[in-house]
Parts: C-alpha cells; structure tokens; sequence
C-alpha cells in the first residue's frame, strides 16, 4: 500500500512578485480587449494569447534555457497557471504543449526532439495535443487497439483516437499506439509517436459538444507514417512514460479552477449582503477550492522535487471534477441568474452547466481513476 503525501507547500516572496505580474498583464490584455474569460480552459484557444504569454517567457517556464525556457520553479509556474485559470485566459493553444508534451520530451525524448520542438513551443507557435482515448477503450488505455508496425525507416501507425481535443488547430500529436503484446496485465506492448498531424493518411474530424462547439475530434490514421526519429522513448515503454505524463495532467488547477470564474461572478451577482442560505453555500465551495489547491500545490512541489506522485494526482482530479460539477448545481440553486445585473453570472453559468459533464472524462473518468485509488492505497 501506497502511502498519501500531501505536505503543505508555502509560496515565498518571488511567487506573490510574479503574481502581481500576471495580474497586471492581465488586466491589460482585458483593456486591449485580448481576454474573453471562459471558465473552461479547453475553451479558450486563442494564439495570439499564447504569443503573448510566450513573449513574457511564461511557456515552458521550468524547461532548461537551452531550450527556450526560463529555468524557474515549479511553484512559479504554479502561479502563473493559477492566475490565467482564475479569469478563464485562452490558454488552449499552447496548453497540452506546456503541460505534459514539453514534460514528456525532457523526461523521455532524444536531443534532437527536444532541439526541435521545445524552442517553438515556448516561443508560443507550436502546439500539441494527445491522442490517448479510442473508441470502445475510454479511460481504459491499457486495452489501445491502433497499432504502430514497423516500415522502412519508422512505423505505420492504422487506428482511430477520439476526443482529442483542439487536434484541429495543432500541429503535433503524441500518439500511444500498440506495438507488440499486452502481456499479463495488458499494458506491455506500447508505445509513445510524435505525429505530424499533416501527415498523407491522418483524417481529423470533428465531434461537436452540447453547446455545438467544436473542440474535440476523432482522428483517424491509415498507415501514417511516423519516421524512428519520432519514437519517443523505448519502444515499449508506453505504458510507463503515459503514467509519469498523467501526473501532470491529473493535478493541476485546471481539475478545480474552471469553475472560478462563475464562483467569481456568483459573488458579485449575490451582492454585498447576501442572505445566510447563500454565505453557506458559497463559503463551502470556497472552503472545498482552498482545500483542493493545498492539495494541488502539494504535488506541484512533488514534481518539482523530481517526484512522480501518480496516486496523489489522481486523488486532486477525481476531487476536483466532483467539485467542479457540484458547484454549478449548488449556485444555480442560491444565487439567482435573472437578478438586476447579473448577466455576466447568468452566462458563465449556462456554459458550465453545459461544460459540466466531460470534467470528469478528461484525464481518465471516475470510474478508471477510483480504481487506480483502490489499487494505491491496497483495497483491491
């Protein structure tokens, strides 16, 4: 049995400096006219933002300088993170790149992959997205069925991903695709590809959502070929370079934060002396958003110690999607929309309650990810 690691993590006077910086560019890309809040992060696909943040040295901002980036800490970037999610920033396009691909390359990648993605990704015009999920597999990665057989020179990856969310608007993904047997526990036989996503035989098509936005894709390959160079790692160790890159994708503050914005908003629209049926419910929600970041921010500074907290972030995602979908529910109930200016809450509102149902299929739905729980702290 695993044991939970949650030590608290303080930020010191550089974190509260930068901020003060991340505020103030926001507030001037609000003038500008540059920031359509959106509670939901995957939403808001905007270059020129990315442009921005990079020129700010705000993408990749923990990676070497060798590769563009600013060599801060974890913690510091934490913060930036913190400050775009809270506003609802546009920060879709460069977001999968920054978060878990760039990670990935500097944990597994050769030199040459990192030489010739990670500069064009913090300079904020290269951007990735992760084909994981397949039809018929879910959050059930170990049972992937698109295969990757060895060509003259690479592979030929023939298979289908789905919900590969803004693959569209990228120029990259990162492919988990089958090359040899499963073995016992099914997840041998895997293996990590960085495709061109202009590629002779990848077929991109778009699944809208609730609301008729287009944000996820099913991605087709029909013997695409991907050159060995573009193998990332061993052949083989998919499996384990996929759970290392999860826990970054699972513990962030983007599994709590997209519903701040509307938490922000209901405040306001509650006015300054709401009644004691409203102060219950918005002072629970914000006693739940402050335990989750203590969390969150505990394995932030795991990763940043050179850890892989994989139960721990597990722990923070399932958290914070129930939280995530219980905080529309409990405001709509208390905090009326149709009130005397309050049109900016009734808004934020109907797109949450229509976001509200995939926060728990990112990254692994509830169901997968309480069994990785039970199977961490030994129940099964």
């Amino acid at each position: 049995m695993q044991a939970l690691r949650f030590e608290a993590v303080e930020l010191g006077q550089d974190a509260a400096r930068l901020r003060a910086e991340v505020r103030a560019f926001l507030v001037e890309q609000v003038a500008a006219g540059a920031l359509d809040a959106r509670g939901d992060f995957v939403s808001g696909f905007s270059a020129a933002f990315s442009g921005a943040l990079a020129a700010r040295g705000w993408i990749g901002m923990t990676w070497p300088k060798r590769y563009g980036g600013a060599e801060r800490s974890a913690l510091e970037r934490y913060v930036v993170i913190e400050e775009l999610l809270a506003v609802g920033a546009p920060v879709a396009a460069h977001w999968i790149a920054d978060r878990q691909s760039g990670p990935l390359l500097l944990r597994f990648g050769t030199e040459e992959q990192r030489q010739t993605f990670l500069p064009p990704v913090t300079r904020g015009t290269c951007f990735f997205c992760i084909g994981m999920s397949e039809p018929d597999s879910g959050s059930d990665l170990a049972s992937v069925r698109t295969r990757a057989d060895p060509v003259a020179g690479g592979f030929a990856i023939t298979g289908r991903k789905v919900w590969t969310s803004n693959a569209h608007r990228s120029h990259f993904m990162v492919a988990l695709a089958r090359t040899g047997a499963a073995g016992e526990d099914r997840r041998g036989g895997l293996s990590q590809f960085i495709v061109d996503l202009t590629s002779p035989g990848l077929t991109i098509r778009p699944i809208l959502n609730l609301a008729g936005r287009h944000e996820f894709n099913e991605v087709t390959f029909d013997a695409v070929f991907v050159p060995e160079a573009r193998v990332v790692g061993k052949i083989g160790d998919g499996w384990k370079q996929v759970t290392s890159e999860l826990a970054h994708e699972r513990s962030g503050p983007e599994r709590f934060l997209s519903v701040m914005h509307l938490l922000a908003l209901a405040v306001a629209a509650a006015g300054r002396a709401p009644d004691a049926r409203v102060r219950v419910a918005i002072g629970r929600l914000v006693a739940h958003l402050w335990t989750l970041r203590r969390m969150s921010l505990s394995v932030a500074g795991m990763l940043h110690s050179g850890s892989v907290p994989e139960l721990e972030a597990t722990i923070v995602k399932d958290l914070g999607n129930l939280f995530e979908q219980e905080a529309p529910e409990h405001l709509r109930l208390v905090v009326d929309p149709d009130a005397p200016g309050a049109s900016a809450y009734r808004q934020a509102l109907e797109d949450v309650i229509l976001d509200a149902p995939s926060y728990s299929l990112r990254g692994g739905t509830r169901e997968i990810l309480r069994g990785i729980i039970a199977r961490g702290l030994g129940l099964r």
